[in-house]
């Protein structure tokens, strides 16, 4: 039986795995990303994600491209059926009104949707009053373009003092958060941060939960970063602790009858304060294997043994 978790007060709910839409018209286009979301759908997922900015890394691209793969995909199969849609906005342009007005737009029309369930402010701008974001942010809930609202690489003050003006000003407020947080990189989410999450209670969907692919185990020395466009980012990861955290998912692995990504994708929704996980796939095999995660229950000990082998 797969569990489905409450998504903070949003109203919306997920099992413990959220597919990752950043490969959608990048490293997985046409049929090939139609069938990833298909097979996610099929196996009970509730949820995908992606941003107005994916794929603009890709020379020739300009943003867009996966809300736009996705809205093909949504119109295929029927909105009525439907999986929920997070997206998000701000990453380049910053968080002014004018800017989140635009951006939902475009979204919507990439889309091909009438409302956004989750809409995240991408990350944040300082140069941007909160109060002005948050109310552009409200302005939408209340037309109904956007369902909730959530807010993507906050820091723990800058959260807790947009959730304390949406409280004084009675403007709608972030209900989701969603950090960088794995097993090699725990520091960005660990914490104050954590700890106003759980206390506040957000839903808390992590993304990079798989390290950008390191915590497959398919890259164990310099040699194997030539396996993926991802590739140039394992260097960083290839260190005695992540030998360590490698070495301790092989062998939690091998005792639960798992893969390392199914296990590493477990100890995060395992974890105080999180929903799910965000992970993402570049074919229905590698998906096949995240799926895993929607079942997998680690025990206490296991859940130690590679908390400790990542300190």
């Amino acid at each position: 039986m797969v569990e489905v978790r409450q998504l903070g007060s949003s109203g919306l709910s997920t099992p413990r795995l959220v597919l990752g839409g950043n490969v959608f018209g990048w490293t997985a286009t046409g049929d090939e990303a139609f069938s990833i979301l298909d097979r996610f759908a099929e196996a009970g997922g509730l949820m995908v994600d992606t941003a107005d900015v994916y794929s603009s890394w890709v020379p020739g691209h300009r943003g867009g491209e996966s809300e736009t793969v996705i809205g093909e995909w949504l119109k295929r199969r029927g909105r009525a059926r439907g999986v929920a849609i997070a997206t998000k906005v701000g990453y380049d342009d910053g968080l002014s009104a004018a800017t989140i007005q635009a951006g939902v737009d475009a979204s919507l029309r990439r889309l091909g949707v009438e409302a956004i369930d989750l809409y995240y402010a991408h990350k944040d701008d300082p140069e941007t009053p909160l109060e002005e974001t948050l109310g552009a942010f409200d302005a939408l809930v209340r037309s109904g373009k956007v369902r909730a609202i959530g807010a993507s690489n906050y820091s723990a003050d800058r959260l807790a003092e947009a959730l304390a003006i949406s409280e004084r000003e009675s403007l709608a407020r972030y209900t989701v958060l969603q950090p960088e947080y794995n097993l090699v990189r725990r520091d960005r989410f660990e914490g104050a941060l954590q700890d106003l999450c759980v206390e506040r209670g957000l839903g808390v969907l992590p993304y990079f939960g798989l390290a950008s692919g390191f915590l497959t185990g398919k890259y164990r020395s310099g040699a194997d970063t030539g396996k993926s466009v991802r590739g140039d980012r394992m260097a960083a990861y290839l260190d005695v602790r992540g030998q360590r955290v490698l070495a301790a998912l092989d062998d939690v692995a091998a005792q639960a009858g798992a893969t390392q990504a199914q296990v590493a994708l477990a100890w995060l929704a395992a974890r105080p304060g999180v929903t799910a996980p965000i992970a993402s796939a570049t074919s229905v095999t590698q998906l096949e294997d995240l799926l895993g995660v929607l079942t997998l229950e680690l025990s206490a000990e296991q859940m130690k043994q590679l908390t400790d082998a990542s300190d």
